[in-house]
């Protein structure tokens, strides 16, 4: 007993942090941590800053003049925003549930070692995460044989499933879940099916946090399917519609000499600096606020099964 405490109190005495080094370490992360919020509160200082006093001061972090015009901008155009708004939240919600039913799912069924198709469905998975088929190939697929051209499906299936996704399912059920657990469940007379809803799911919780992450992040910021597949603008998503509104504003403070003298005064009176910093905020501000609930799992996604005892 001795010599294992002797042992014991010679690994803390390696394993200890100096007081200096332990205020090295603190040092460190306050200014990586003021490094990542800087920029926040930098765009979130700009929306709030006055049009004429970027004009005059440029970008600053403590405004010369405050104004919410930016803001009253988008207010403006509260209808579309609010409309935009519910399709963000419904393509993220619903694509967001489907993509983790759908990865979690396939990497179930490819962490099997008795499913016989196992080398073949990995290699199709893995294969797009090296060669795409490109732009035209998948606007084909979705517009012309799929027909989902100005469909609401159209902004959530193209991104229901990614490989690297599939792979992290995969790689967490093979190096977490026992063969023996899955086999005596079998021997009970569980399906294959009820085994993954009963027995699989309710213990994958950090794997399906950080799947659903992942996919709520690709959605919320996804203003691309938009602009491939969706002529309607009263289905425009959120991104994709204040893209639409910050380019018309850019037009407008361009041609507006040439767009007669209405048109050239309102431009002239067009928040476009405070209200493009509105607009990140009005995006970045949801996605921010719902990171914490899930960091807890996500942070034991990306590590769980990384050391073994």
């Amino acid at each position: 007993m001795k010599d294992e405490a002797s042992v014991q109190s010679g690994l803390d005495r390696h394993n200890r942090i100096k007081p200096l080094t332990n205020i090295l370490f603190n040092l460190v992360f306050i200014i990586l941590g003021i490094i990542a919020v800087f920029p926040v509160l930098f765009v979130v200082m700009i929306s709030l800053t006055a049009e004429s006093s970027i004009q005059e001061h440029g970008y600053q972090i403590i405004p010369a003049a405050f104004s919410l015009d930016g803001y009253r901008f988008l207010y403006q155009q509260s209808d579309m925003i609010l409309r935009a708004l519910g399709v963000s939240l419904f393509v993220t919600g619903v694509g967001t549930v489907l993509g983790v039913m759908l990865t979690t799912s396939m990497g179930y069924v490819m962490s099997r070692p008795q499913f016989r198709l196992k080398k073949f469905v990995t290699w199709l998975v893995f294969i797009p995460m090296i060669f795409n088929g490109g732009l035209v190939s998948s606007y084909y697929v979705t517009a012309n044989l799929l027909h989902l051209k100005d469909s609401i499906w159209a902004l959530i299936l193209p991104l229901a499933v990614s490989s690297f996704n599939v792979i992290i399912c995969k790689t967490f059920f093979r190096s977490t879940i026992p063969d023996a657990l899955v086999e005596s469940a079998k021997i009970d007379g569980a399906s294959q099916l009820r085994i993954f809803l009963r027995i699989v799911l309710p213990i994958s919780l950090p794997v399906l946090a950080t799947i659903g992450l992942f996919l709520s992040f690709s959605y919320w910021n996804d203003w691309f399917q938009s602009m491939l597949y969706i002529d309607n603008q009263n289905m425009y998503s959120l991104q994709a519609l204040l893209s639409k509104i910050m380019g018309q504003a850019d037009y407008l403070a361009k041609n507006a000499s040439s767009l007669g003298v209405s048109i050239a005064e309102a431009a002239s009176k067009m928040p476009k600096e405070s209200a493009r910093m509105a607009i990140t905020v009005l995006i970045v501000l949801p996605i921010a606020c719902a990171y914490p609930f899930f960091q807890k799992y996500y942070t034991s996604g990306l590590t769980i099964g990384a050391v073994k005892e």
